[in-house]
């Protein structure tokens, strides 16, 4: 075939992708996304809403179930950054098929433990499977879809991650109605399987490799090929010198802490700090997750066009995680003050809101800074949030049996962590990527 040809043909096909209508298959990478976070946080939650049944047949104190909250986030928390890392390398497939099969199974396993030692192992395996769920989802975006769609995505996967959550304190109620809180584990550990099933037979890493995505919808994907896997050599150098770097660690650890609280402690809070029934507290513990997931989606709707206004995406993320940190804080202390159980916990439903607030822009700055390293970088925040998790039930554990549950000085402590959060976000930028930073350092030392 000569030169002629082959450019004519080219060129052709060229046209023809101009000339069609792209296709929206990415949009179900998004489908697999909020499916994937309904039912991690579905198995996480479940923990607080069984643990007062937990603790009544098990002999378990407050500081015991502190002790059980606090190892899965000190697995999860270890086990992100292999996690994020194993996606950048080998591609988000494999990993998530794995995280999947491996979190369901000890969710199941969760109803047959019998001792303290035995729970604590069991949600330590339980974190370490679940770990780099979302560093992966998100590495999966900067994949499949184009940077502009990024951020509303994390907004809808985060919303309805939240949602997953909200809604389980009912959900477990129903269940509790037909098996108890051992067999209810087991049903929740099952679902994953059909996930991964479905998961593993339609996504590919590489858009290209799925027959469905046409020319156009290729061509609004150009260059994510290079994005695909093989990225197993980390500059962690970079990373460790970065500023933004490290100030997102600090930002989602401060983010975090507050927060492990509405899906550990808040159950119990509501029953022995409110004086609510097993089935008022279902009701009402509802609203931090429902609240966080309307937050979630505002922001990643909003985004884009506060960006637009103040001509600038990095201006807006920090305008929008600074109102978001001290929203949370000063809603915090409102619930705090009220008296009335509904109205505090419509307090801590806003609180919750401006804590969503920072997510949908946190996580965009680690796609836009990360790049082709989004999964070790999304892995690594997330980690330092989990550290959060592993601190704060634990601690709030000992503020309880010290101060003879003293709950307004434990949300105290997380009104405060939050007014760190407003200090830090002036001072990331979160959309100049990484290798540039490095560059444009070594230019102006």
């Amino acid at each position: 075939m000569s030169y002629d040809v082959k450019t004519a043909m080219l060129a052709q096909t060229k046209a023809r992708a101009a000339a069609e209508k792209a296709s929206h298959t990415r949009y179900w990478v998004i489908v697999f996304a909020v499916t994937l976070s309904i039912l991690a946080y579905i198995d996480r939650v479940a923990i607080s809403q069984a643990a007062p049944y937990i603790s009544r047949d098990l002999g378990f104190g407050k500081r015991e179930m502190g002790y059980v909250f606090s190892a899965f986030a000190l697995a999860y928390a270890l086990f992100e950054i292999p996690s994020g890392w194993l996606a950048d390398w080998i591609g988000p497939r494999k990993v998530l098929i794995r995280i999947v099969l491996w979190w369901s199974a000890f969710t199941a396993m969760t109803g047959g433990m019998w001792s303290l030692t035995s729970m604590i192992t069991c949600r330590f395996l339980f974190g370490a499977g679940e770990a780099g769920c979302f560093p992966t989802l998100t590495k999966s975006f900067t994949t499949w879809l184009p940077h502009e769609e990024r951020v509303r995505a994390q907004g809808i996967m985060w919303t309805f991650a939240r949602w997953g959550g909200a809604f389980t304190p009912p959900l477990f109620l129903f269940v509790f109605g037909y098996m108890s809180w051992r067999w209810a584990f087991v049903a929740f550990g099952s679902l994953g399987l059909i996930w991964a099933v479905s998961f593993a037979v339609w996504y590919k890493d590489n858009p290209r490799h799925n027959k469905k995505v046409n020319a156009a919808e290729l061509a609004l994907l150009e260059g994510s090929e290079s994005l695909a896997s093989g990225h197993r050599n980390v500059p962690w150098g970079k990373l460790i010198r970065s500023r933004t770097v490290i100030l997102l660690w600090v930002q989602y650890f401060l983010l975090s802490y507050p927060w492990y609280f509405y899906i550990t402690w808040l159950p119990t809070y509501l029953q022995e700090g409110r004086g609510l029934t097993a089935a008022q507290s279902a009701q009402y513990a509802i609203f931090p997750l429902l609240f966080g997931g309307f937050g979630s989606l505002f922001c990643g709707t909003v985004s884009a066009r506060v960006a637009q206004m103040l001509g600038s995406v990095r201006t807006s993320r920090r305008l929008l995680a600074c109102l978001g940190f001290f929203g949370a804080s000063s809603f915090l202390v409102v619930s705090i003050h009220s008296r009335d159980p509904l109205w505090a916990m419509l307090a801590m439903g806003m609180a919750s809101f401006c804590n969503d607030l920072v997510m949908p822009g946190a996580w965009g700055a680690c796609m836009d800074v990360g790049g082709k390293y989004a999964g070790t970088l999304s892995g690594s925040m997330n980690m330092f949030g989990n550290f959060a998790g592993i601190f704060a039930p634990t601690i709030g554990g000992y503020i309880l049996y010290h101060t003879r549950n003293d709950w307004n000085l434990f949300l105290y402590t997380m009104a405060g962590v939050y007014m760190l959060g407003v200090l830090i976000w002036p001072f990331i930028d979160p959309v100049t990527p990484l290798e540039r930073e490095a560059a444009e350092a070594g230019m102006h030392p």
